[in-house]
């Protein structure tokens, strides 16, 4: 019998999942929880086998949950299954040691095999963040002069070498667009370059 707990804020989503797992033979539901820190406090007691995490929950966010329960039950594993497919929601899931990372947007069909998967030694992901994790294998390393940016001007490069505008920069930060003007400033000025494509292959080696 694998046991697997949910940690969803969405109240349908939760109990969509749950009933999958309590209708699956061969699993049983080790609890659905709202929020992280209620899920951490009971995972930590009763571990699950396999648990069910969302990213962007109210309160602490589903990756630093992993991180933490990983500390404290390194035996659990963990498939993020979010909406979201961007590389630094993928790769900061896998660096806090999640094993697997699926879209809710998948057939319900697949958080059982994938479930399985896991189960059996695998890392099950959707083709799309697969090839996304294979791809920044194949990425050149980010240059040295990567150390004379500041850590926000290296996120804003970031976001500036996914096609972000400053507009949705300044919104996804929380700062103003003027900000996000004085910001990209100062990192043609330290980078000596003009364009955003120019700081984007400097930096990370290939046009953003």
């Amino acid at each position: 019998m694998i046991s697997i707990a949910i940690i969803e804020d969405n109240e349908d989503i939760r109990d969509s999942l749950k009933a999958i797992i309590q209708s699956t033979q061969g699993f049983e539901c080790a609890g659905a929880f709202e929020d992280a820190e209620t899920g951490l406090g009971a995972l930590s007691l009763e571990p699950a086998d396999i648990v069910l995490m969302d990213i962007h929950l109210p309160g602490m966010d589903g990756i630093e949950c992993v991180r933490r329960l990983k500390f404290i039950r390194p035996e659990i594993q963990f498939i993020m299954c979010t909406i979201f497919q961007d590389d630094e929601s993928v790769f900061n899931a896998l660096k806090a040691g999640a094993t697997g990372y699926l879209l809710k947007t998948d057939d319900p069909t697949k958080i059982v095999d994938a479930i399985h998967e896991l189960h059996a030694g695998g890392s099950p992901m959707t083709p799309h963040i697969a090839r996304r994790v294979i791809e920044s294998f194949n990425r050149p390393a980010m240059n040295e002069e990567i150390h004379l940016l500041t850590k926000r001007e290296t996120e804003m490069l970031s976001l500036l070498s996914k096609g972000l505008r400053y507009k949705e920069i300044a919104d996804k930060l929380f700062i103003s667009n003027e900000t996000v003007r004085k910001h990209i400033y100062n990192i043609y000025q330290k980078l000596h370059v003009q364009s955003r494509i120019e700081a984007v292959n400097k930096i990370f080696g290939e046009k953003g």
